[in-house]
């Protein structure tokens, strides 16, 4: 049933064969797991040449779908009108399923019927809607659409024809592609008399009929880029007349007023230059430029969200990288403390060295100090003993010269004292062995003298050796109190 009935409004002829081939029988069941899909895009939507009432296949679709879905509770709309704004969110939702209209959408709607109701946009109290609906989702179904217009939300004030007479306006202009309509005059061809019409203008035909129920339809003026439109001056007691010229015909028309000319000519003068320039109707043009700026908005999000995402992930590698450091820096304190520990008590042990190289260097000095003055103690008595000796050497010379002297004496008197010549003799002999004696005590004075110099000589240049070693070692000592410093 559903197939045919498909079928029918769609134009599109029934294979019955093929139905029945694709849900055959089976051993597991009535209906073969095919499915229905495959089949209705098959057999049925890929045959649709676009010659069908879309109104009719709506209303079809409207037939399945209502009666499950549709709110049971009081809607201050008919069930006609909930048709057709059930039509108007299949034209306004987003091309997903399942199918939602978004937020920018439902204000475009609300706005198109409160103008067409007459009454004023209540901007506020819809943001007020808009930021309640945020916080739970993304859009609304139809059937929740059908609830908020149907609730009088947004229409207080308004009577259910008001409003009615509102939906039907806004549902030609989207789904019929109704630009205008209205009741005008038009000059007949033949007998030249004026008949009063109800004209309607869609993107590339006016249409006009007895009355505005649409059910005598008396001809069609067909629009295309080189048609055109223009103001006539009054005649034959007709006022407020205008010319369409197509290549075949011409038409003139009456408006009832000027205000009413004017929208009809620049009405018909925008639809020709729209079918000049290829474009869509406005509203069909203007919702793809919506979609296309809520695309171009969302790609931005997520190319917003992306950084953020890349941000955040580059911000959580700074963070472990930084944890990385920090554990690092932590344990570089931890070993630069121990490090500390080590060298301070290096320090104390080089220091307690050098205290213990200090007192053992001033015990050193101490003692060559007491060595230094014991050898300038002994260098001092032995300067004494050779002065003493020298002072001996004197009296030995002086002792020399009496020698000498009592010599000659002796010689001059020698003579006279013959007889103690013997004696003298040996007393001679025993004065040269003696003054032989002291020339050997000088020698070995000289002797001794000389190794006292030389040992003088030795204590002096270890003298030297050990105070310059002591100044290396206050060097040092200097050099580590600056190091320990």
């Amino acid at each position: 049933v559903l197939s045919h009935n498909l079928c029918t409004v769609l134009n599109v002829p029934h294979d019955p064969v093929a139905l029945e081939e694709h849900f055959r029988d089976d051993d597991e069941g009535p209906v073969s797991n095919q499915g229905y899909m495959p089949y209705l895009n098959k057999f049925i939507l890929e045959k649709v040449q676009g010659n069908f009432d879309k109104v009719e296949f709506n209303r079809m679709c409207w037939t399945l779908c209502a009666k499950k879905n549709l709110s049971k509770s009081p809607l201050l709309i008919s069930d006609e009108d909930a048709f057709k704004v059930w039509v108007i969110f299949n034209f306004l939702s987003e091309d997903k399923y399942p199918l939602i209209i978004v937020p920018e959408e439902i204000e475009y709607l609300l706005k198109k019927l409160t103008e067409a109701m007459g009454a004023g946009w209540q901007q506020e109290q819809f943001d007020h809607y808009k930021i309640a609906l945020n916080t739970s989702r993304e859009g609304l179904s139809a059937w929740e659409l059908i609830d908020l217009i149907g609730s009088g939300q947004f229409s207080k004030g308004m009577d259910r024809q008001t409003v009615s007479m509102a939906i039907n306006e806004v549902f030609n202009e989207l789904i019929l592609d109704v630009l205008k309509q209205g009741y005008m005059l038009k000059k007949g061809h033949k007998r030249k008399n004026w008949t009063e019409r109800w004209f309607v203008l869609k993107p590339n035909i006016i249409s006009y009929y007895v009355s505005e129920d649409l059910k005598d339809k008396k001809g069609d003026i067909i629009l295309d880029g080189n048609c055109c439109v223009e103001a006539l001056p009054d005649k034959d007691g007709k006022k407020c007349l205008f010319l369409i010229k197509c290549l075949d015909k011409s038409f003139e028309i009456s408006a009832s007023d000027k205000k009413k000319k004017q929208e009809w000519i620049q009405a018909i003068q925008s639809t020709v230059n729209l079918l000049r320039a290829g474009s869509p109707p406005p509203h069909k043009e203007a919702r793809q430029k919506r979609k296309e700026l809520r695309q171009k908005l969302l790609a931005e999000q997520e190319e917003l969200e992306r950084q953020m995402k890349e941000l955040q992930t580059a911000n959580e590698n700074k963070q472990k990288e930084l944890e990385t450091v920090r554990k690092q820096l932590e344990a570089a304190a931890a070993r630069a403390a121990e490090e500390e520990k080590k060298r301070l008590q290096t320090q104390v042990e080089l220091q307690d060295r050098f205290s213990l190289e200090l007192e053992r260097e001033k015990m050193v000095r101490q003692k060559m100090e007491e060595q230094v003055a014991q050898k300038s103690s002994e260098l001092e008595q032995y300067l004494q003993r050779v002065r003493e000796l020298e002072e001996m050497y004197k009296q030995l010379q002086e002792a020399l010269e009496d020698e000498k002297q009592a010599r000659q004496d002796e010689e001059t008197v020698r003579k006279l004292q013959a007889r103690l010549l013997e004696e003298e003799s040996a007393k001679r002999a025993e004065l040269e062995k003696w003054h032989l004696q002291q020339q050997q005590a000088i020698q070995m004075t000289e002797a001794e003298k000389q190794e006292l110099e030389n040992q003088r000589m030795i204590k002096e240049q270890a003298l030297q050796v050990a105070m310059q070693q002591l100044e290396r070692l206050e060097l040092e000592r200097k050099e580590a109190l600056e190091q320990y410093e």
